[in-house]
């Protein structure tokens, strides 16, 4: 249940990431869903060290969980820009 919270996230932060871009302007749309990755990369590895220091798992249980908790939205993040860049 915790990593489809943190994917449900991960989809809430690329799609407010989307919305700044549409309304306020700081990049274009196709380039907005391109910076989501590395940060959400970045999420996915925090997400990953709290799982094997807090919660107890090894790197080796936790790592598969990091690809999909990355993997998903960068996907969609991915498929965004694809289809905004026309």
């Amino acid at each position: 249940m915790h990593t489809v919270m943190v994917i449900a996230g991960g989809l809430v932060l690329l799609a407010a990431m989307l919305a700044l871009a549409k309304f306020g302007g700081f990049a274009p749309l196709p380039l907005a869903a391109l910076i989501f990755i590395p940060i959400w990369l970045i999420i996915a590895v925090i997400n990953l060290w709290v799982g094997v220091t807090r919660a107890g798992y090894t790197v080796a249980q936790e790592f598969p969980i990091l690809l999909v908790v990355f993997a998903v939205p960068a996907g969609i993040a991915l498929a965004v820009r694809y289809l905004l860049r026309g």
